[in-house]
């Protein structure tokens, strides 16, 4: 065994819970943690998570500082860095998995370059429950429908023995192997909007542990339904953390196991955290399903081409204050309520009819817990042509969303402060307010705030007639 080893960080910004970086401490003399930061996979992509991934290299430095571990952090292209690898440099190296194909692709060039160049390598399950291989049908083929394949994923993971107790042994002096580290601030995107982010999260192993814990002490028994309104903080709200492996999912199905009184809030959690493995199940069985329409059928559907609805959907610009509440929240944060989610993903690709992928990419730029098997599976599913979708005729009226739950507007104000003294029986329809009305609130609706791009009943009945020419 060599006396050095490199620990490749990817998404995995964690202590607990992290099998790579615990086998190579205990089995080396010399660790150092590798993070290359690839230029392609985010400009002008992912744009907000540069602030997360920046954030997250800043923290996990210095605790792994604690272990006399340094963290490096170079520049480049995975391959090449790893080609300039020898067996001379006596080093071993370790990582956990990612599921998504081109990084599995481009994992297995990697492999072949450490084979070539005779060095020793390991690689280890990843933050996820199961292996997607592992759930299948009885006969060997993927399941496509969600509920059957989280029974069965269920049943398979309790199935499993116990986890190990991945421990990070502390090693006698920090090592360092590579010239021409850079700082985590040369990540940060070139316009400074992200640095609103700073008063809504905290990045760290450390606050995930305490948002799960908040989670299971004090939301999830109402969570089945305290989750659906957005003036409420019902959601977890731990997405970004398992996104970057700040947390990983075993450690939230434990702590979620150990609750003595196991209601309809619980299984509606553990459900979320099944419908993220459904979706890595999906973009690896049926790769297409990341370049286009898992149904072909929508091949041929007639989506519309325009920039200037585009641009106010982007901007909460609509006229539409639910959808608009959440676009503007989603610029603000870098996230937005789930619920919320479905409302503008509706709007966009059936009152707008512009095509989901516009929506896939803005969200992709702009989320920080973007997670590409979420973020198309969620897309398609909005959209009626992904696997187990909501079908395209269920269009959600903006409207009655908005009254249903959020229905004194508090949300709408919150992010849409030019509403702010509408009351709520107009909230959500801000231009059924007389003229009168809206000239004694200062809240001229067409000036101070967009009257809607779209009328709702037209666009619903538009959507239809663009569905129906699809059986045509």
């Amino acid at each position: 065994m060599t006396k050095n080893a490199i620990t490749w960080i990817r998404e995995d910004f964690r202590i607990e819970h992290n099998p790579a970086l615990a086998y190579a401490t205990q089995n080396h003399e010399n660790v150092v943690a590798l993070y290359i930061y690839n230029k392609a996979d985010f400009d002008n992509k992912r744009e907000a998570q540069k602030w997360w991934l920046c954030k997250s290299l800043e923290v996990f430095q210095l605790e792994l500082l604690k272990y006399k571990i340094n963290l490096q952090i170079l520049e480049g292209d995975e391959l090449e860095v790893f080609s300039k690898i020898k067996k001379k440099d006596d080093v071993s190296i370790y990582w956990n998995k990612i599921y998504e194909p081109d990084v599995i692709a481009k994992g297995k060039k990697i492999r072949d370059v450490f084979i070539k160049n005779e060095i020793e390598f390991k690689y280890f399950k990843g933050n996820i429950l199961n292996e997607f291989q592992e759930v299948t049908k009885n006969d060997g083929t993927p399941f496509k429908v969600f509920t059957p394949f989280w029974r069965n994923a269920e049943q398979k993971f309790l199935g499993l023995p116990p986890s190990k107790n991945y421990i990070v042994k502390k090693k006698s002096k920090p090592f360092s192997l590579f010239k021409n580290s850079i700082e985590p601030t040369k990540i940060l995107p070139k316009k400074n909007w992200y640095k609103k982010f700073e008063s809504y999260w905290n990045v760290s192993e450390n606050d995930s542990k305490k948002i799960l814990n908040n989670l299971i002490a004090n939301k999830i028994k109402d969570y089945g339904t305290a989750r659906d309104y957005p003036s409420i903080e019902g959601t977890s709200k731990l997405s970004p953390y398992i996104k970057h492996g700040q947390i990983h999912v075993n450690t939230i199905w434990n702590k979620c196991k150990e609750m003595k009184s196991k209601g309809i809030g619980y299984r509606k959690y553990i459900n979320e955290l099944g419908w993220r493995e459904f979706s890595h199940s999906l973009i690896n069985y049926f790769p297409e399903f990341l370049k286009g329409n898992y149904r072909k059928e929508f091949d041929k559907f007639p989506w519309v081409k325009n920039e200037k609805f585009l641009k106010a959907w982007k901007s909460g610009m609509t006229g539409y204050p639910i959808v608009d509440a959440g676009m503007r929240e989603l610029y603000e944060t870098g996230w937005m309520h789930n619920r919320i989610r479905m409302v503008v993903g509706s709007f966009l690709v059936k009152h707008l009819r512009i095509n989901w992928t516009e929506g896939e990419k803005h969200f992709r730029n702009c989320l920080l817990d973007f997670n590409k098997a979420n973020n198309v599976a969620q897309w398609q599913w909005v959209a009626g042509c992904g696997a187990d979708a909501a079908p395209y005729f269920r269009i959600f009226n903006p409207i009655l969303q908005g009254e249903k739950f959020d229905k004194d507007g508090v949300y709408v104000k919150k992010w849409i402060p030019e509403l702010s003294k509408v009351p709520k029986k107009f909230i959500h329809k801000p231009w059924e307010m007389e003229t009168k009305y809206q000239e004694a609130i200062k809240t001229i609706i067409g000036k101070n705030y967009p009257k809607p791009i779209v009328v709702h009943e037209e666009a619903r009945a538009a959507a239809l007639k663009a569905f129906q020419s699809l059986k045509n």
